[in-house]
């Protein structure tokens, strides 16, 4: 089994390294981590550190750097416009884009969104999904971690800016159950952004396909099934993965 990743804001200069707040508290106290035990840090910008672990206290463990790596940032960059879903299934989609490798997950508020994101509402929701992003990456052992758009004053953002974002990409594509074009088949840029839309549960709407195709996305589909919001995505980028050589 592979060595555990555990965040941190920048790595260690010096070869000797401790470990202590909350990433502390999982390593030692969580996981159990114990002298001799392997480990990886990251700072989520491609920066990693292999570590053994040579003492433990409570909360907190020391541990010696063995090797240092750098990893390059994803090039397509893939980027994922996901509509708000209602309930849990768009943090399980959070997870699982992250998982696959989702380089920026963008919550969308599109037109058939159940769930709506205003106020204290909308930033305590992104906060999940910043939250989600963070431990999936971990359970992935990604060197880079994804990007959540949005702030606490603008936690997401509309199909205007959603369109922007594919104006000013290399590619841009639109999971639709009527596309005549299978995702698996288009032609895929070697640079630059990409930029995928998942609808929410409702789907995307015909005046949101017109807005997104204006602005150069191409309408796709996956196959003659149709996903719900929280697996679309997931399904997309594996597609996506494979054919860029990610996997």
């Amino acid at each position: 089994m592979s060595a555990p990743l555990f965040l941190v804001e920048s790595l260690p200069s010096d070869d000797v390294v401790t470990l202590d707040g909350p990433e502390g508290h999982h390593a030692a106290t969580v996981q159990r981590l114990r002298t001799g035990e392997e480990l990886l840090l990251a700072d989520g910008r491609g920066g990693t550190a292999s570590a053994v672990v040579t003492a433990v206290g409570r909360g907190t463990l020391t541990a010696t750097v063995t090797a240092r790596r750098y990893v390059a940032p994803p090039d397509p960059r893939l980027v994922v416009a996901q509509g708000i879903a209602k309930g849990d299934r768009a943090e399980l989609a959070v997870q699982a884009m992250t998982e696959v490798g989702a380089d920026e997950i963008v919550p969308w508020a599109a037109e058939r969104s159940v769930a709506q994101w205003r106020g204290e509402r909308g930033v305590r929701a992104r906060e999940r999904w910043v939250a989600t992003a963070r431990e999936a990456a971990k359970q992935a052992r990604r060197a880079w971690l994804p990007v959540v758009s949005g702030t606490p004053a603008a936690p997401d953002e509309s199909t205007r800016l959603v369109a922007r974002r594919i104006t000013e990409a290399a590619a841009g594509f639109v999971l639709h159950e009527e596309a005549d074009l299978r995702l698996a088949t288009v032609d895929l840029p070697t640079t630059g952004g990409i930029v995928l839309v998942v609808g929410p549960e409702g789907g995307v709407s015909p005046t949101e396909l017109g807005t997104l195709t204006s602005a150069g996305a191409v309408p796709v589909r996956l196959g003659t099934e149709v996903l719900r919001t929280s697996t679309a995505g997931v399904a997309a980028l594996s597609v996506l993965s494979a054919r860029l050589g990610r996997w």
